[in-house]
């Protein structure tokens, strides 16, 4: 099968969307499919010089940005004449409202091709500007409407996204759950673990780890770490991922406290499995959240985790069985749930045997086959 994605962002840049596409795509090479990325020059910080590439097996095409949005949104327009070239069993676009979905959208209708598109959860509006969100607005009941409409099949990554769908102008019959995966290594215990005497600590571990973005909550993290290290000092924060605009608040925030440890990005997978299997407590308190990947791999690392329940968390993760919940930006009561996660042995122990197992049916491969198969179905269909 000849299969393309269409998407703002591939690697090197890191993501949640990028992550998933490497996943699928690199999956799907090795099963003797051939694939292309198309996707934007731009990768949140400036242009890739190399525009064509082959990485991992998956064909990679890189198009001049004439214009990009915040960290999240570019147009590239260069797009519409690269893949019209080629001859594709399937295109799969990916994040609903960019423009770069309306033109593989457009190209799919042209030339006859089985179109797929997946949301990704992008319809809360909180964060952006004034000007953002009249863009969005305007994009959601434009282009939007166009491309789910010209989607043979919509995929929602969690229950939460279907109203808006609808809302959008995507038909019900159309949609379809897949949600994200998380990879083999995250449940195997790993040996000679060393990442706590890199760190050097022989504390407890809270862990927040995500793009350093205002979505997802970086200082609310740390304000709430200053407060429990007031009382106690055994406990040290962790805090891994790119920066998206925040860095320097968390830093002005931590105040150089050696127990708040800046780790920056990291992108090796068993580097990241040894960070997990070193956590006590995992951290996630975003104002909004699609169904991120983070999620799966504290699961399947084994930890117990402290959410805000916002978007398509509450529908993976349920209190007490795999963690508790907090409001966004409550700070006292962040506080409060981080502690319980600390110092209740028992009942972290049982989120973490309920963590491991629910993360079963969240591995790549099943998510993988998933996909495929509704490839084949729409093609079957055509």
């Amino acid at each position: 099968m000849k299969i393309a994605y269409v998407t703002a962002f591939y690697y090197p840049t890191i993501g949640g969307v990028e992550q998933v596409v490497k996943e699928l795509a690199e999956r799907y090479v090795k099963q003797g499919h051939e694939v292309h990325v198309f996707v934007s020059d731009w990768d949140k910080n400036g242009r890739i010089k190399q525009k064509e590439e082959v990485i991992n097996g998956v064909n990679v095409h890189r198009h001049f940005h004439i214009l990009k949005v915040a960290n999240f949104a570019s147009v590239f327009p260069s797009l519409l004449w690269s893949l019209s070239k080629y001859k594709f069993d399937i295109i799969h676009t990916h994040v609903s409202g960019h423009a770069h979905t309306f033109f593989g959208s457009l190209i799919a209708r042209l030339k006859k091709t089985p179109l797929i598109h997946t949301t990704h959860c992008p319809w809360t509006t909180g964060f952006r500007s004034l000007a953002g969100r009249i863009l969005v607005w305007l994009s959601y009941n434009t282009f939007n409407r166009i491309s789910l409409k010209f989607s043979d099949k919509i995929i929602a990554i969690t229950p939460w996204e279907i109203n808006f769908i609808k809302k959008y102008g995507g038909k019900e019959n159309k949609i379809v759950i897949i949600p994200n995966g998380v990879d083999k290594i995250l449940f195997e215990k790993l040996k000679n673990n060393e990442f706590k005497k890199q760190l050097n600590t022989n504390n407890k571990i809270v862990l927040f780890f995500g793009r350093l973005n205002p979505t997802k909550g970086p200082d609310k993290f740390v304000l709430a770490a200053k407060e429990i290290l007031k009382e106690r000092k055994d406990v040290t924060f962790l805090i891994v991922g790119p920066d998206e605009g925040m860095l320097d608040k968390v830093k002005e925030l931590s105040a150089n406290d050696p127990n708040i440890i800046i780790y920056g990005p990291i992108r090796e997978k068993e580097k990241i499995a040894q960070m997990y299997q070193s956590a006590d407590v995992y951290v996630m308190p975003s104002y909004r959240e699609g169904l991120p990947l983070t999620l799966f791999e504290a699961f399947a690392s084994g930890i117990p985790v402290v959410a805000t329940p916002v978007n398509g968390v509450p529908y993976e993760m349920s209190e007490p069985e795999n963690g508790l919940f907090t409001k966004y930006g409550d700070i006292e009561d962040l506080k409060k749930k981080i502690l319980i996660m600390l110092d209740t042995n028992i009942l972290a122990e049982k989120m973490s045997k309920n963590n491991i197992e629910k993360a079963k049916k969240y591995d790549w491969d099943l998510i993988a086959e998933r996909t495929m198969n509704l490839y084949k179905e729409v093609i079957n269909n055509k």
